[in-house]
């Protein structure tokens, strides 16, 4: 799944309500963010209920080409292994 534009306050409800589309008999899943021009905390908070949508069913997800901005509020708010993200040292 590609992920783009802006993930802010303005646009994240949307991906809220549309939801993770996780298909039948899926096992693994890549979010790639590659293309994402802005981040807010809401995007880190949007990460984490894929995550947990993903873990009910029992599917392994990963984000890759996550934005270092991104990667710096995950870290601040004590997720980034959470979502299995780089934690700096």
């Amino acid at each position: 799944m590609d992920v783009s534009g802006r993930l802010t306050i303005e646009t994240t409800a949307a991906l809220f309500g549309s939801g993770l589309v996780l298909k039948d008999g899926c096992t693994e899943m890549e979010v790639d963010l590659a293309r994402v021009e802005a981040v807010d905390s809401t995007a880190v908070s949007l990460m984490l209920s894929w995550l947990r949508a993903a873990q009910a069913r029992n599917i392994k997800l990963r984000f890759v080409n996550v934005p270092e901005n991104l990667v710096s509020l995950a870290n601040l708010y004590g997720v980034a292994e959470s979502l299995s993200l780089r934690v700096d040292a």
